[in-house]
């Protein structure tokens, strides 16, 4: 039975910024792991962008892995398509070696975000799935773990990207967020000082019944 994944993640960026951005994701200080890219497909159709590429991936394997694997690198297939009109970017990722040892496909939807007026918004959705019989769902299980891990990375790695890209954005952004915060301390400073002024007036009252 495949496991499956899903997560959401809110870029500071405008849409613009992000699909921008995704064509320069790699390299970075989370993306050691990434070999070779390669872009062997790519054209435009009603208006989108197709694209794909070939990107060769290392990573550390379990002891008990190395049975079923006789090397560390594999072939990774993206696909993506960039609807500027709509500002939607969907990407298709899937390993093409070691599929009968796990299986691993992801899609990630990126959209500008209703809630959150001039950011990104990524949904990311996963299915991890083995054909070792008697083994699967310990390899499924693995492959939960290691995939949550490793998007915590990847979301760091073009977080890092992005800021170097557009650090005006970077910086207004740390801005916005140092004000919000200073208002959201004000308040909570005004709210207990009108708390403590209530609470002080009975006590004070009580201890001073001829003043009343």
């Amino acid at each position: 039975m495949p496991k499956f994944f899903s997560d959401s993640t809110i870029f500071n960026y405008t849409w613009d910024q992000v699909a921008q951005g995704f064509w320069k994701r790699y390299p970075n200080p989370n993306s050691k792991h990434v070999l070779t890219e390669d872009t062997v497909e790519r054209e435009v159709r009603s208006g989108k962008l197709f694209s794909k590429r070939l990107l060769t991936k290392t990573n550390s394997i379990p002891k008990w892995a190395e049975r079923f694997m006789s090397s560390r690198h594999v072939n990774i297939i993206e696909e993506s398509i960039v609807d500027p009109k709509n500002k939607v970017l969907t990407t298709y990722t899937r390993n093409l070696g070691y599929v009968k040892v796990m299986s691993v496909t992801e899609k990630v939807v990126y959209t500008e975000s209703e809630e959150h007026p001039g950011k990104t918004v990524a949904m990311r959705y996963a299915w991890i799935d083995s054909q070792i019989k008697g083994f699967s769902r310990a390899i499924c299980a693995f492959g939960y773990e290691r995939f949550k891990k490793n998007c915590h990375k990847m979301v760091g790695g073009f977080n890092y990207v992005l800021s170097n890209l557009y650090p005006q954005q970077n910086a207004l952004t740390s801005s916005y967020s140092t004000a919000k915060a200073t208002a959201k301390l004000k308040d909570a400073a005004k709210n207990a000082s009108e708390l403590a002024k209530s609470k002080a007036a009975p006590i004070y009252a009580s201890l001073h019944p001829n003043q009343s």
